[in-house]
């Protein structure tokens, strides 16, 4: 008698142990997603979450997937945003990169990425200068003459405020020719499409942005990238030149992932981070990462917490080089 009740408890115990994993799996099972950009249409943050959502959804790995544009403040209205209605926002995903590092170490809003919760660095971009087709400016020998003549007449635009991660871009690779980088004239827009409008009417000469949100529209004629900062020629783009290759010699990623609004759970985490690992797997996503000219950077949880910490440390000293901080 006394083993039988032994076993029915056993049992029991096993059917509610089965139930409560069961309602785990299902807790943590996500089947929807929303993408929080922080800035404009057509910028870098906006092809992210869009190449993201349109892989994981015509893959399966998600059934439904929407957007949201949220641009001010550098980014900083968006992130304050998700901080404020954490409650609200547990199937918000917000994409970011390596700017909300720069911006945070500039005092450009008062949060930083700790005030989030990392979720997975997805993709790297690398940084490039670009020209309209019928520029002038064929290299960027060319470019760097002009600059010496007079660096004030050679206006380059970014998809963001001074300081940030395009004007970064730019200081770089003109500092890595021996010039002064504080010479660099940056003019700002409001998010990557803008910025390309700016130069395809005229009103810069140069675009600096990441070259996933320059390839197609090399592709299509209209510009013409001059240099990247990889290390060596892209498979996906064989035909632009490194700068590397040129007197501008600087090599930089700039990292894309997503967050999610504070104390988020570690198991909700580690299920969205299956989903990035499943989806590097898919034909769709591999489409979609080729067309850009994205390379694969995958560090989530604690590894990409470490991570960032670690480009803090290291860009905070590269800005004040550049004299972008005190």
């Amino acid at each position: 008698m006394g083993i039988r009740k032994s076993f029915s408890r056993f049992l029991a115990g096993s059917v509610l142990s089965t139930l409560c994993l069961a309602g785990s799996i299902q807790a943590n099972t996500i089947d929807k997603t929303h993408f929080l950009v922080p800035g404009g249409a057509g910028g870098g943050w906006d092809s992210t979450a869009r190449g993201i959502g349109e892989a994981m959804n015509r893959s399966g790995i998600l059934e439904r997937v929407s957007y949201e544009n949220m641009s001010g403040g550098g980014g900083g209205r968006a992130i304050a945003y998700l901080i404020e209605t954490a409650q609200r926002q547990q199937g918000t995903l917000m994409v970011n990169s390596t700017p909300i590092v720069i911006r945070s170490l500039q005092k450009v809003f008062p949060q930083s990425f700790r005030d989030l919760t990392p979720v997975a660095a997805v993709i790297g971009d690398y940084g490039i200068l670009a020209v309209r087709a019928d520029s002038d400016i064929k290299t960027f020998d060319d470019a760097l003459k002009q600059f010496r003549e007079n660096p004030r007449k050679l206006k380059i635009a970014g998809g963001s405020v001074a300081g940030s991660m395009d004007h970064l871009i730019a200081a770089m690779v003109f500092q890595a020719a021996g010039e002064n980088p504080r010479k660099v004239r940056y003019i700002p827009y409001d998010a990557g499409g803008k910025a390309m409008a700016g130069l395809l009417s005229g009103e810069t000469d140069l675009l600096a942005t990441g070259l996933g949100e320059a390839l197609e529209m090399q592709r299509s004629g209209k510009i013409r990238i001059i240099g990247v900062t990889a290390n060596k020629r892209l498979t996906s783009a064989p035909n632009i030149p490194t700068f590397a290759e040129q007197k501008g010699d600087a090599t930089f990623v700039n990292w894309r992932g997503v967050f999610g609004p504070p104390n988020l759970p570690a198991e909700k985490v580690e299920a969205y981070a299956s989903l990035f690992e499943k989806m590097y797997q898919t034909p769709e996503w591999k489409q979609i990462r080729d067309t850009n000219g994205w390379v694969e950077i995958f560090k989530s949880g604690d590894d990409f917490m470490t991570y960032l910490n670690e480009q803090e440390r290291d860009l905070g000293i590269l800005m004040r080089q550049m004299g972008f901080l005190q």
